[in-house]
């Protein structure tokens, strides 16, 4: 099993807006965010896949034996949130992935990968 905790910050959602060029103001705009219905800023869902993907590559022996990785995004992420990311065996090849918040709350659904053995 390999597992990291993750506490979002607002440094680390600008970088990650940067760095993907996904400047959509609901991750950088609290004002904006609110103002669609949203309790504040969100971090992008494909910076918690990305952490997901680090942590199942660390449980299958390394980034190139992933063949496979799959998540739904089931939870919004705010800066201050703790994300606990894990990855265990689920069979011959396979990993469950799990990311759950400090409430308890799931944050990635149906989130699993394919290695090679």
């Amino acid at each position: 099993m390999s597992e990291r905790q993750v506490t979002f910050t607002r440094d680390q959602i600008a970088a990650y807006a940067q760095a993907s060029g996904d400047h959509n103001p609901i991750h950088l705009d609290e004002d904006f965010a609110r103002s669609v219905g949203l309790p504040g800023l969100i971090a992008h869902g494909m910076l918690q896949m990305g952490i997901a993907a680090t942590v199942a590559a660390e449980a299958a022996g390394g980034p190139q034996r992933l063949r496979r990785l799959a998540v739904r995004f089931a939870g919004m992420v705010a800066p201050g949130d703790t994300v606990t990311f894990s990855a265990e065996p689920a069979g011959e090849g396979r990993l469950e992935l799990k990311a759950v918040n400090q409430r308890g709350e799931t944050v990635l659904t149906k989130a699993a990968a394919e290695y090679e053995p």
